[in-house]
């Protein structure tokens, strides 16, 4: 069965940058979708992406557009998630998660666009980002 798991995280200061990798064994991404979620402490975990291996498709948070951006390997084994201009408030640990059918799925929340978590079939462990001076 698919298993993924994350690296790249780490302590970074404001500004700097990083690259979270989602490592797949198992399968290929081909009919997959892979999204991104992160959970800081006392919060509820949000999605900040999605990646569609089969075409290259994206789906961002909104208030993250332009800083983060997913991409993938052509061997569809690995996701990318490069994160720039990274600010306190991005700390906190991150997940890749996968859902067979290979799309991003989404439902609409108080008119925003926002990455369904609970749909997700495969989930890795989580990698911790800390951004801090």
């Amino acid at each position: 069965q698919l298993q993924l798991v994350e690296s790249g995280g780490g302590l970074v200061q404001p500004g700097g940058s990083l690259r979270l990798s989602c490592a797949a064994s198992g399968a290929t991404l081909d009919q997959y979708a892979i999204g991104w979620f992160r959970q800081s402490p006392g919060k509820e975990r949000e999605g900040v992406s999605c990646f569609r291996s089969s075409d290259g498709g994206t789906y961002y948070k909104d208030s993250l557009k332009g800083r983060f951006t997913a991409s993938g390997d052509n061997d569809k084994t690995t996701v990318y998630l490069q994160m720039n201009n990274l600010k306190p408030d991005d700390t906190g640990v991150y997940y890749c998660a996968a859902v067979r059918g290979a799309q991003c799925l989404t439902t609409v929340v108080r008119g925003m666009i926002v990455l369904n978590e609970n749909e997700m079939d495969y989930w890795g462990k989580g990698t911790l980002v800390t951004v801090s001076s």
